[in-house]
Parts: structure tokens; C-alpha cells; sequence
């Protein structure tokens, strides 16, 4: 007998093969987790009849908590404690209704050896699929093995026939046909040489990535080690957001005056109220118009490319949201930022490409961009959108891409004028701050999604069309999601929805429009190129004229 007193591991009683194991994770913030447990819980009972009807009890794998008032999986401690309960044969389903925190539930996805099925409703306003994405790519990140069903109603002849292939075989087939790897000889010379030199460049002058404070939102997939990034020229500086409010103490209020009557002179409106807790009010702005100039500046000092700007968590319980910032900053047209001691302006005349949510696959891809279209003679204003969900309108398929705030102006219909800040709403942003709304004008855009799978870094590439759709439908599909982020309406090429959702690795997808289609094909030529002479396994999507 041992002199030591060890620990105990009490083993988890295996499940029958009948038996499902349910999980959900959530959000961090208390109010968007009580908020979204009504649309949950109606999700799950709809899962259990489902599941019921092949044979299969769903069993929740753990309680609503009466204190809380919601029954999901909140962070990474809980959700530790939560899979040592849980037998790693079961067959386990993780169901998502809302955003969720991947790091929640991958300690235990990791050592799961048995069949993982994740599931989302459709819906515009449960984000739930946007969650699943984010999950789904992080899980792809990490080499963990998954079935993937979506549905609207989870009565129909997909998702059922989805099931029943998981519950027999614990998997389900996608069609994932429309993606094909890239073959750089079908790419036309002129945009192969010129991605090609731009890749060439980069690594030999190096470019420095800002990070203000590394992981946002439970997001695994948008973390990238410094040796995936380095052997292509692309270092990271490690910032602190208690930096970039340390840096906005020092903007003088005349100067964020500026900034704000800029703005207005352009013609952008905000919806102003007096009610800090939910209104939309000056000081909100003019805090914002100090993030602006501190970003700007602290970029600058460090010789930064590009930079991410994380907001949460932290950043949002001591100032307004930093949407409008970034879509200021992702635009060529912006207030004009002056060096504190030489007064010298700084990044004239071009962006400061911002990565939303510092999700370092798209600041890879703006920085790919920015340099392509730069040398194209094309509007390089970037940005990442969520892939928020989707519905037929006409002949068509309507991709609603929405993101809090950081779409740059010439996006938009009717530019500055036609850009609007709304208050962001409370759940998500306590001290409130301006979105940068408007409706994304129609146009030919490439698409794309830099993603680690297999340890290595991969892209995936595609055209879409963004549609003008009658501002009663945009309002409609406004009001079934955030009506006060901007909106794009895109129609993706040879991409059906369910290709889409079975394929794509990320909540997230970048756009950057060209002047016609024929522009938009060259220039995803140059970026294929560019991509794979970085290092980065390309993969062409849908209908594309060119790879």
C-alpha cells in the first residue's frame, strides 16, 4: 500500500447505446445566456422528439441552473467538471441556439472518443449556427472528429436522414462537391506573377500584426501560432487593450471633436438619445472618436500592418464599443489621425486594415488583400462579416452577412451618407457606442477564409454577388437580426446553403468587392496566388472562372 494519499477518479457510467449525451454551451455574459434559454430550451425539445422518433432518449448531460435562470455551459471550469460526469463512449451531441465559447466544451471534445454530432437551429435571430461555425472550426483546429446537422424546424427529410446516418454509422456525408484544390496553372499569368511577387515581398519586408489582446469570444479557430504565421512574414506585436485606454486618456477632447464633426460633414447620422443604458449619446461617441485616434496612433508607433482589436471581454465594461473605430480604419476615405508630437499625418491617403474580433485568419486575409488590391487599382477596404444565416428570395439564395460595426463606408450604399450609428445594443455592449449601419451596395465580391486544418493553414476562395433586395426585405431581415449592424445581402456562386454549412470552418467570412466581375475574377486570381506562394493551401468554391 502506498504511503502517499492519491486522488480519486470516479469513472462515469457508460451509457447505453439508445442513449444520447446532450451538452450546450454558451455565452460568458449572464444576459445573453438568459436572454437566449427561452429559444434554447424550445430547440432541445424539439431535438428530444426528434431523436425519439429513431429510437434515441436524449438525455442532458447537465441541469438548468434555477440561479442562473439559463442551462448552459458558461466557461471552461464548468465545462471541465461537466465531461468527467459524462462516459467518453457516449454518443454526444452539442446543440447550439445561441453564441457560444468553444473553450467551454473542447477540453472535454478533446478526449471524447465516441460519435460528436453538432446541431443548430436556423435562425436569424438565435445565432445559433453562427456558433456551431465558430465550433465547428475550432474543433477542425484541433483535430477533433464531428458530424455536422443544421435545420429549421428539425422535421425535415435532411436533417432526419442526417440523423439516422449519425445514430447508425456516427457520421453524416455532406455534399461538399463545389470544392475543388487549386490549380495554379489554370490561373491566368499576369495575376499568377502578381501574387506571386506580392508573397515574395511580404516575406522579405515583413509585416507587423497588432494584436490587442489575444483570444475574443471562446474563437480557437482564429488563433494562429507565430510558426504557422513567421515563414510568411508576419509577426505578431502583442498589445494590451488597458494600453488602448491608457492611450485614449491622452487624446485631447478637441481632437475627438474633430473626428466626430468629420464624420457628420460626410454626412453619416446617429440616432442620439439621452439615456445612457440605452440610448445612443454623444459622450458615447466622442469616447469612441478617442479609440480611434489612441489605435491609429499606438499602431503607428509600432509599425503595424494591421491591427485587431479585441473589445471583449474587458474592454467592454470600461469603454463604448469599438465597432465604428474599426470600420473607420478598414475604410481609404477616414478622418485624418496626426502624429501627438510631429503632427504628421499618419496612414494618409490608405486603411489600417482591422481584424474584427482579433480573429487572426482574417487579418491574414486583409492583409492579402489590401496588398492585392492596392496593386490592382481597387478600392482595398476589407472587411469580416458573421455568416449570420440565409433565405430564398426570387431565383436566388440571400446570404444575410452581418457584423457588429466594422464595415467600411465604401461598402456601403451611398457611403458616409448612407452609413448610420444606431446604439449597440445593451445584452452585448454595456456602455453602449456607435455601430457604423447601412446596407452593403450591390456589386461582384471575392470571398474568402484563411483556417488551420491537419496543422496547416488552408483558404478557401469563392465569388458571390451582392444583391440590392427592396429596403422592406432588408428591413424584415433586419428586424430577425440585429437591426443595428450593417447588412449584406450575398448570393454565392455554384454554393448551395447546405454546401456552404457543411464546408465552411469559421463564423466568420471576408469580402472585398471589385469593380465588375471580370476585376472580381482576376483579382481572386491574384489572391489564390499570392495565398499559396505564402504557404497556404487553397481551395477554390463553387463557380469560379479561374484555379
Amino acid at each position: 500500500m502506498s504511503a502517499y494519499q492519491t486522488p480519486a477518479i470516479k469513472e462515469p457510467e457508460p451509457v447505453p447505446d439508445n442513449v444520447a449525451i446532450l451538452v450546450a454551451s454558451g455565452d460568458l455574459r449572464l444576459s445573453a445566456n438568459r436572454m437566449c434559454w427561452p429559444a434554447q430550451k424550445a430547440m432541445e425539445e424539439k431535438l428530444v422528439e426528434a431523436f425519439a422518433k429513431e429510437g434515441i432518449t436524449v438525455k442532458r448531460g447537465h441541469p438548468y441552473d434555477e440561479t442562473l435562470q439559463h442551462g448552459f455551459i458558461w466557461n471552461q471550469r464548468m465545462g471541465m467538471d461537466v465531461f468527467k460526469n459524462i462516459h467518453p463512449d457516449a454518443k454526444l451531441i452539442v446543440a447550439e441556439s445561441v453564441w457560444q465559447y468553444s473553450h467551454h466544451v473542447l477540453a472535454g471534445l478533446r478526449a471524447h472518443r465516441g460519435p460528436i454530432l453538432t446541431v443548430a437551429n436556423w435562425s436569424g435571430e438565435w445565432p445559433g449556427l453562427v456558433g456551431m461555425l465558430n465550433l465547428n472550426g475550432s474543433m477542425t483546429r484541433a483535430g477533433i472528429p464531428y458530424s455536422t446537422i443544421w435545420s429549421e424546424d428539425f422535421t425535415d427529410e435532411f436533417f432526419r436522414s442526417g440523423i439516422r446516418q449519425w445514430i447508425k454509422e456516427g457520421k453524416i456525408d455532406h455534399d461538399t462537391s463545389h470544392v475543388r484544390d487549386l490549380d495554379l496553372g489554370k490561373l491566368p499569368a499576369a495575376e499568377r506573377e502578381l501574387g506571386e511577387a506580392l508573397a515574395k515581398h511580404l516575406k522579405w519586408e515583413q509585416a507587423v500584426m497588432g494584436i490587442f489582446d489575444e483570444g475574443c469570444m471562446g474563437m480557437y479557430n482564429a488563433l494562429f501560432d507565430d510558426e504557422m504565421l513567421n515563414p510568411m512574414g508576419i509577426y505578431k506585436e502583442r498589445l494590451s487593450q488597458s494600453a488602448l485606454v491608457a492611450a485614449m486618456r491622452t487624446v485631447g477632447d478637441a481632437e475627438a471633436q474633430a473626428i466626430y464633426d468629420w464624420l457628420k460633414a460626410r454626412g453619416m447620422k446617429f440616432d442620439l438619445g439621452t439615456n445612457e443604458e440605452t440610448d445612443l449619446t454623444e459622450p458615447q461617441i466622442l469616447q469612441q472618436c478617442k479609440m480611434y485616434i489612441a489605435a491609429v496612433r499606438i499602431a503607428a508607433d509600432f509599425g503595424c500592418a494591421m491591427i485587431g482589436i479585441q473589445y471583449q471581454q474587458g474592454l467592454k465594461d470600461m469603454v463604448p464599443a469599438s465597432d465604428l473605430v474599426e470600420g473607420m480604419l478598414n475604410n481609404v476615405e477616414r478622418p485624418p489621425v496626426y502624429h501627438a508630437e510631429t503632427g504628421a499625418e499618419l496612414f494618409a491617403g490608405r486603411p489600417l486594415p482591422h481584424f474584427n474580433e482579433v480573429d487572426q485568419g482574417a487579418a491574414v486575409d486583409a492583409l492579402a488583400t489590401n496588398r492585392i488590391w492596392t496593386a490592382m487599382g481597387f478600392d482595398p477596404a476589407t472587411t469580416l462579416h458573421d455568416v449570420r444565416y440565409g433565405e430564398p428570395y426570387g431565383d436566388d439564395y440571400v446570404w444575410v452577412f452581418e457584423i457588429s460595426g466594422a464595415v467600411p463606408p465604401s461598402h456601403l450604399v451611398n457611403g458616409w451618407a448612407g452609413a448610420v450609428g444606431e446604439r449597440q445594443p445593451p445584452m452585448y455592449f454595456p456602455l453602449g457606442g456607435s455601430t457604423l449601419k447601412g446596407v452593403s451596395k450591390p456589386g461582384e465580391i471575392v470571398w474568402s477564409r484563411v483556417f488551420i486544418m491537419d496543422g496547416v493553414l488552408h483558404a478557401d476562395i469563392g465569388r458571390a454577388t451582392v444583391r440590392e433586395l427592396p429596403r422592406k426585405e432588408t428591413e424584415r431581415r433586419w428586424d430577425t437580426t440585429t437591426p443595428q449592424w450593417p447588412i449584406m445581402h450575398a448570393v454565392m456562386h455554384g454554393i448551395t446553403r447546405d454546401q456552404m454549412m457543411a464546408r465552411h470552418k469559421a463564423n466568420h467570412i471576408n469580402v472585398a468587392y471589385a469593380p465588375t466581375a471580370e476585376a472580381a475574377d482576376k483579382a481572386l486570381a491574384a489572391k489564390a496566388a499570392m495565398f499559396d506562394a505564402m504557404g497556404i493551401r487553397v481551395h477554390v468554391c463553387g463557380d469560379v472562372k479561374v484555379g
